[in-house]
């Protein structure tokens, strides 16, 4: 478990930016107690600074994981967000998109959102922005990128994709062995 290096930093924030935009200071310096983000085994935890001096006395070869796992550095060193990222980032998301209860469980197996199950979506969304859907119940499902602007998806027709699928909450069923 060690600190992320400037790169690295550098890489998931970028990544994160995508989502939450300028509110990423708010996940570090939170009301309840300061957090961080470390790296064990190419993988970022986001843990808060009490729990991590308490684990200070593990060794690291015997450590599983610590706090919550963001997400990974693949092997050409991209970030990539885990969908247990998402309830830390569905409070704090600039761009959102709500889909009707019909897509939900398209969406949550895994495929992308078409227009004709785009309840709602955040005006001045641009195209390939980082993107949080919703249920219309206001319920986090997981996060895409906007395959159109806000004005294209009026447009288009019925069929077209408007979310490229990231991540959804059906993840944690279908790849439960590998989520860390």
């Amino acid at each position: 478990m060690r600190p992320l290096t400037e790169e690295e930093t550098r890489v998931m924030f970028e990544k994160i930016a995508k989502y939450i935009g300028e509110n990423l200071q708010l996940l570090v310096d939170r009301p309840d107690g300061t957090y961080c983000f470390r790296l064990h085994n190419d993988r970022v935890y986001y843990v808060s600074e009490m729990i991590l001096k308490l684990a200070a006395n593990i060794s690291g070869d015997k450590l599983v994981s610590l706090g919550t796992c963001f997400g990974k550095f693949t092997k050409t060193h991209k970030f990539r967000l885990h969908v247990t990222a998402l309830d830390f980032l569905a409070p704090y998301a600039k761009y959102k998109v709500w889909i009707k209860p019909g897509a939900e469980q398209s969406f949550l197996y895994g495929n992308h959102v078409l227009k004709s199950g785009l309840g709602r979506i955040t005006e001045n969304t641009s195209q390939y922005q980082g993107v949080v859907v919703y249920s219309m119940a206001d319920v986090p499902l997981g996060f895409g990128v906007a395959a159109k602007s806000t004005q294209d998806c009026r447009k288009v027709d019925p069929m077209a994709i408007v979310v490229f699928h990231q991540a959804d909450i059906g993840e944690y069923i279908r790849h439960e062995e590998t989520l860390t």
